[in-house]
């Protein structure tokens, strides 16, 4: 329990409500409960912030001035920001609810929700927030790809087939030495210090 506790205690949520009461309320719960807590008074705000933020789970408030929560969720998937959103309204808002959810949130609570239930969703939103995205990290790899010239695309092609630097050489008509060179550059904008991490990149960004 103390592991547990302990563990909790390094996990924050970020509160995005217009509403001063529901997230000082919301804040309080959520301690109550062992996490850190956040607020913010609007999706605007709380976006400006998110780049310095390290990984959260979201109570996101669905219906506020200006960005709504519907718009604060699509900005965070345009960033490739995987963070789970457990969406929180007023109103059994059930149209809107499917729509969040069908967009990829992790829950939907009508408030003020029961602890039991903010309980439950956050244990599961911090348990998917600790395992990897596979969609993320393909993006992430295919970011970095998209930095290769063709002509270091031809050459990660014949490395990857595990082709030694003379046969590619042949094929491409450089020397061996232009590999070389390739082979360092396409390592250095892959961000690799090792030739297993670029094979690495490929295989992700094929997912």
């Amino acid at each position: 329990m103390q592991g547990q506790a302990a563990l909790n205690a390094s996990r924050v949520v970020q509160i995005v409500d217009d509403d001063e009461t529901i997230r000082h309320s919301l804040s309080l719960l959520v301690r109550s409960l062992g996490y850190q807590a956040q607020s913010w008074v609007d999706g605007d705000a709380f976006l400006t912030a998110a780049p310095s933020l390290g990984p959260s789970c979201i109570l996101l408030d669905l219906s506020m001035p200006g960005r709504d929560g519907l718009a604060v969720q699509a900005d965070l998937q345009k960033r490739c920001c995987s963070w789970p959103i457990i969406f929180l309204s007023g109103s059994a808002d059930v149209p809107r609810a499917v729509e969040a959810v069908r967009r990829g949130a992790l829950d939907f609570l009508v408030k003020p929700a029961p602890k039991e239930d903010l309980e439950r969703v956050l244990k599961a939103g911090f348990c998917e927030l600790e395992k990897p995205s596979k969609e993320c990290e393909a993006d992430e790899a295919r970011r970095k790809l998209s930095k290769l010239t063709p002509r270091e695309n031809d050459v990660l092609e014949g490395l990857v087939e595990g082709l030694p630097n003379k046969s590619i050489a042949y094929d491409l008509g450089v020397s061996p030495r232009t590999i070389e060179a390739h082979r360092a550059s396409i390592m250095k904008k892959l961000e690799a210090n090792n030739f297993a991490l670029v094979v690495k990149t490929v295989c992700e960004a094929r997912l």
